[in-house]
């Protein structure tokens, strides 16, 4: 009798873990980047990222609500519009309520249109995006809606830290400015042009050009034009295979000056750089991982490299996205209703691990946050970026970037 009571009790209490277990349920986030392709170390990376913040920030910590845990889904757009829509599509169909992507404005603006369409049409399977990394200024200006949140400071907030350090700097005269010939790409050299011409109006913008976006093979001809123009410095939006190649180019070609980037390390970028870039590769970025601003963003950094060897923590701003996200679910109490989860983002002001804050701006859904330029160098580096012994160095910050920065955003709310 002893025995038969004693596997009844263990049996009950299965039942009560079992019960328990089935109130828990895995909230999907779809990520929707290139897997495939010239761009699929960049959206590799980043997949790998964000499914390492929701284990370590959330699932590792019991979850959100009723311990229910994120679950990260990997979709492959290609780097296409047209495929993200139909990835968008399949993401919906499986019960997935929160989008993430971040690589091409492109994509992010048929996105952002085409979760506004569908959650007019479907307000019981609305959709909320979460976007990491897309800074078309549009996207929180005249494309704005209610269900699109930018993680990442815009193109034009970055180009103002940017011109901002390249002012003060009395050894530039000539700036050569060239990028991608899609929308973030232009808006790019369009904030670089003004920016420039307003603080410093003697800097001569000595070339403006725009390149196919993933299909130049050698970046020789454009290299060679740079050289010659004798600009002292280069400003360029591009990112992935586009940014390795145009900017190992360039140094190749003898052009030793300063390289003002947004995606200049990482994702083998940093260890095919090396020696070359060094103090010539620099980087607008929103987090600081050199010095570690934390011992919370060190231990971060350190399971992150455990889990992936050859990895990096280059977005600092994905796990900014987790946990504002895993915050804005607790508050309002339910991950299924998005438009609470929306209105809990809104206006939130987020600790982050990286020591600092972020606000996410409710008229627009804009982060504001600090901006860092990054340098390129292999000294006082305690992390590497690539496996390599190269890693980004803070050297400037502005704090609260752009926070009174105008926005034509007319957003309207459900």
């Amino acid at each position: 009798m002893k025995k038969t009571t004693k596997l009844g009790a263990v049996s009950a209490l299965s039942l009560v873990i079992g019960a328990s277990a089935a109130f828990a349920e895995n909230i999907k986030i779809g990520f929707i980047d290139p897997l495939s392709g010239p761009f699929a170390s960049t959206g590799a990376n980043g997949l790998h990222q964000l499914e390492f913040a929701a284990d370590y920030m959330v699932n590792q910590n019991g979850g959100v609500l009723d311990g229910d845990m994120f679950e990260v889904i990997g979709f492959d757009n290609k780097t296409s519009p047209k495929e993200s829509l139909i990835q968008l599509q399949v993401a919906i169909d499986q019960g997935i309520r929160y989008i993430v992507q971040g690589n091409g404005s492109a994509v992010a603006l048929a996105l952002t249109e085409a979760i506004d369409k569908h959650n007019r049409r479907n307000p019981d399977s609305r959709v909320l995006f979460l976007n990491y990394a897309a800074v078309d200024p549009a996207l929180t200006n005249e494309k704005c809606n209610f269900w699109h949140f930018r993680f990442d400071a815009n193109a034009d907030m970055k180009m103002d830290a940017m011109t901002d350090v390249i002012a003060e700097d009395d050894s530039i005269k000539k700036v050569y400015v060239i990028g991608q010939d899609y929308s973030f790409g232009k808006a790019v050299a369009d904030a670089a042009v003004s920016m420039l011409d307003e603080k410093r109006s003697d800097i001569e913008v000595v070339g403006n050009e725009l390149h196919p976006i993933g299909k130049v093979k050698d970046f020789t001809p454009y290299s060679r034009k740079i050289v010659a123009s004798g600009a002292d410095a280069v400003i360029t939006g591009n990112w992935g295979a586009d940014m390795l190649g145009l900017g190992k180019s360039i140094i190749e070609n003898g052009f030793d000056g300063p390289i003002y980037t947004y995606y200049g390390a990482g994702s083998g970028m940093t260890a095919a750089f090396g020696e070359t870039g060094k103090g010539v590769i620099r980087l607008v970025s929103e987090g600081i991982v050199n010095p570690p601003p934390t011992e919370e963003a060190s231990a971060y950094y350190d399971a992150f490299s455990a889990k992936y060897p050859e990895g990096n923590v280059d977005q600092t701003r994905i796990s900014n996205t987790v946990g504002m996200l895993a915050e804005a679910i607790k508050k309002a109490g339910t991950a299924d209703d998005v438009v609470a989860v929306a209105k809990a983002l809104e206006g939130m002001e987020y600790q982050t691990i990286w020591g600092s804050k972020v606000m996410m701006r409710p008229e627009d859904h804009q982060a504001i946050q600090n901006i860092n330029i990054l340098n390129h160098t292999d000294e006082d580096v305690t992390y590497t970026f690539d496996s390599s012994t190269f890693g980004v160095v803070n050297e400037a910050t502005v704090e609260m970037a752009s926070a009174d920065i105008a926005t034509t955003c007319e957003m309207k709310r459900p």
